[in-house]
């Protein structure tokens, strides 16, 4: 297992806040763990719950959701991430006035046990030929941590084609704003999963973002999805 963290933060800081969602310019996970990663989407054991999107109209894909304890890597990923980005996502917070965030997972984790949230969020979406994922925001209950990691654990233009990662801004009195990301194995894509602050003429204002993926046109696409917060 390899889990690298070779992660400029404040360049990837200036890049969020710019784009609204931010590669990392080195991958995160070596080609064997994100092998091992998308392997395991088979074995019941490591995960709580299995959805089939287009039984609930989320598009189409499967994605399944880990149970505890997390794979190693997920655990040190998870854990390892959540620190700079609860830097970032409290600058946000001082921005927009809102709520501030704890400096460790351990106070986000007992954070949400205390509001009912118990529940393990990161996953494993897989996607094959003509799937799709609607257009959505990650929340599973009072407590949400305002930014999430998605890692590739397959080669664009190599095990599939399509399946950009989407997000679109809902902007004050503007048309929206749409950015299509393609993630090369075993790098992340860090984006807000609810609102983020833009600057304008009087001041910061918040932005409403939704994500997606685009779809599949052959191949099969799987990505590791990391959120901090757990769920109801």
């Amino acid at each position: 297992m390899t889990v690298k963290l070779d992660v400029d933060w404040g360049a990837l800081a200036e890049r969020l806040d710019r784009d609204g969602a931010a590669l990392t310019e080195a991958p995160m996970l070596d080609p064997a763990t994100a092998a091992g990663l998308r392997d395991g989407f088979g074995d019941d054991s490591l995960f709580r719950s299995t959805i089939v999107m287009d039984r609930h109209n989320y598009g189409r894909g499967t994605y399944r959701y880990y149970r505890r304890p997390l794979p190693p890597a997920v655990a040190e990923l998870r854990e390892r991430t959540y620190r700079p980005l609860a830097a970032l996502a409290n600058a946000w917070a001082d921005r927009l006035g809102s709520e501030r965030f704890p400096d460790t997972l351990a106070e986000l984790t007992d954070r949400c046990r205390r509001a009912g949230q118990e529940r393990p969020t990161p996953l494993v979406l897989r996607y094959g030929p003509g799937d799709w994922n609607a257009l959505h925001q990650d929340i599973y209950g009072e407590v949400a941590f305002p930014l999430q990691l998605a890692i590739a654990l397959t080669r664009p233009g190599e095990d599939f084609a399509g399946g950009e990662s989407l997000f679109v801004e809902q902007r004050p009195r503007a048309q929206s704003r749409g950015t299509a990301v393609n993630v090369p194995l075993g790098h992340g894509v860090v984006f807000p999963n609810r609102h983020r602050p833009v600057a304008g003429r009087r001041g910061d204002h918040r932005v409403t973002v939704r994500h997606g993926v685009s779809t599949v046109r052959s191949g099969e696409r799987l990505v590791l999805g990391i959120i901090y917060h757990d769920a109801a």
